[in-house]
């Protein structure tokens, strides 16, 4: 009977002791391949800012790719017509979404009665004042 107890505690014993090494063995993973942000990270102000990160590549490729002042003065330039074309195409983009979305408001008032007419209306223009509010605020838009 003593034997049985003991065999029952040595058998306890070592089910708890092997989940603390488990546990501990878990923890030490864990805690290793946790993501660290690099010290060099950029915070979030800058990565929305296109002018911070003009600046940073240019300065990067000066130091990286030592670049001289003709070439810092060259991919000024290639920065420039790049985002010249961005530019056009993001108003086209633009352009071509307000396009379907003045289409879809045309048809819901197509269909809808009289008397809802106004009361849409009145919600449209409030998600239109939300949706204008929402782009000129933080992050919310270029321009």
């Amino acid at each position: 009977m003593a034997n049985t107890k003991l065999s029952a505690f040595v058998s306890l014993l070592l089910v708890f002791l092997s989940g603390v090494v488990v546990g501990g063995f878990a923890y030490h993973v864990y805690s290793t391949t946790a993501a660290v942000a690099p010290s060099n990270s950029k915070g979030p102000e800058e990565k929305r800012d296109p002018e911070a990160i003009r600046k940073r590549n240019i300065d990067e490729m000066t130091q990286v790719v030592h670049l001289d002042q003709q070439q810092v003065v060259q991919l000024e330039a290639i920065y420039d017509h790049i985002r010249e074309q961005f530019d056009q195409v993001s108003q086209k983009h633009n352009a071509d979404i307000r396009a379907i979305f003045d289409g879809q408001v045309a048809q819901i008032r197509a269909m809808l009665r009289p008397d809802q007419l106004p009361l849409y209306e009145a919600l449209h223009a409030k998600h239109e004042a939300d949706r204008k509010a929402h782009k000129k605020g933080p992050g919310g838009g270029r321009k």
